[in-house]
């Protein structure tokens, strides 16, 4: 068994069910998604950067915070201030 190639294998399966996720979030809170935010979304290649995405979603009252955090790409997970509180 060559374990790189498997190893390689399940880091793209996680990073696929994470750019999933991240959409079908994105999707059940703020409706439909502009192509250009699914097309960008899907080519992230930083498994960290869509988890610390999935967790903007999850927080962010307006869609427009999570296109400005899109736009930036930070990998830091901390994610503080009013403009991250969902109610």
């Amino acid at each position: 068994m060559d374990w790189d190639k498997i190893q390689a294998q399940w880091r793209q399966e996680a990073l696929e069910t994470d750019r999933e996720d991240l959409i079908g979030l994105l999707e059940l809170r703020f409706g439909p998604l502009p192509e250009e935010v699914r097309t960008k979304i899907e080519a992230i290649q930083d498994g960290n950067a869509l988890e610390r995405l999935i967790l903007v979603a999850a927080n962010v009252p307006k869609f427009e915070t999570f296109l400005a955090e899109l736009a930036e790409s930070k990998t830091a997970f901390r994610i503080v201030g009013s403009q991250y509180q969902p109610f």
